[in-house]
Order: structure tokens, then sequence, then C-alpha cells
């Protein structure tokens, strides 16, 4: 008796295919594994880099002011002082506005102003007309005020961060 050869290819079927399914289980474990190691080893070497990194950028923010604090601006009433002597009698009368760092610096100046006039008034009344008459002066005298505000208030105190003088008018007769 002659065997089927449809019986034969149905017997031969199961197990070639049998065989394919394992390679493709085995080739589709192998993938996995390999994505996951590969997962793994780029996410350990971008933890060690961003590690090594991360002190260079807190150094650089300490080194900075902090970009996230808003410079706040604080407006000065207007001063009308004499000044030294050189010609006969001259006046100085200015405006300016101090810009500070944050809102706490700005509560700060603004409950001391009176400290902050005060300052102010005895530099600018020990002023001749001749040296602030130029840029030059004036830019000078915008550092001196950031400097005697700057001070702290009181002893012992933190000094104020006044980055900057901005004057809004400024005559002299």
């Amino acid at each position: 008796m002659k065997a089927d050869p449809k019986a034969d290819t149905a017997a031969a079927a199961p197990a070639g295919s049998k065989k394919k399914l394992i390679i493709m289980i085995l080739a589709a474990v192998l993938m996995l594994g390999a994505g996951v190691g590969g997962g793994w080893y780029f996410s350990q070497s971008s933890a060690a880099h961003g590690e090594e990194e991360a002190p260079a950028k807190e150094t650089k923010k300490k080194k900075k002011k902090d970009p996230a604090v808003k410079p706040e601006y604080v407006p000065i009433e207007a001063f009308t002082v004499n000044l030294q002597p050189e010609n006969g009698e001259q006046y100085l009368q200015v405006q300016f506005t101090l810009q500070v760092e944050g809102a706490e610096q700005s509560t700060l100046v603004k409950d001391n102003m009176a400290i902050v006039r005060n300052r102010v008034l005895l530099l600018l009344s020990s002023k001749k007309a001749s040296e602030i008459n130029t840029v030059e002066g004036k830019q000078q005298l915008a550092s001196e005020i950031q400097a005697a505000i700057t001070e702290p208030f009181e002893k012992q105190g933190d000094e104020q961060e006044v980055s900057d003088v901005l004057f809004t008018s400024f005559i002299i007769q």
C-alpha cells in the first residue's frame, strides 16, 4: 500500500511549522532582550552623564544671578539740593529709579526709605556742578548712589541687592 502524499505533507507541516514557531519565538525574545539591554545601557550612561553635568550647572547658577527672580523697580521721589559752591549758588534736582533683585529687596528698600533718602541727600549735597555735569560724572554719581544704598540698613545686616540706578530727571541750575 502506498502512502497518501497528502497525509505526508500534513504530518510534515506541523513539524516544520513547530520549528518555524520556535525560531520566531527565540528571535522575538532575543530582540526584546536586546531592546531592554540597550535601553538600560543608554539610561545608565545618560544618568552618569547627567550627574557629571549637574554640579557644573549648579556652580554656574551660584555665580550668576537667579534668572527666575525678576528685577523690580523702585521709583525714588525727586531730590532738590544745594550743590557745593563754585560760581554762586547752584541747585540739583534729580529723580531716579532703583533696580533691585526681586520683590523682597523692593519691600526692604521701601520700608527703609528714610535711610535711603538720607544717604542720597548727603551724597548729592557734597557734589559740585562741574563733577556731575558730564556723562561720566553722572555715571560716577549713579555708582556712588548704588554703593550708598547697598550698604546694610542695620548693623551686622545683609547688603541690599541694588543692581542699577536709573536717572529719570537730572537738572542742574
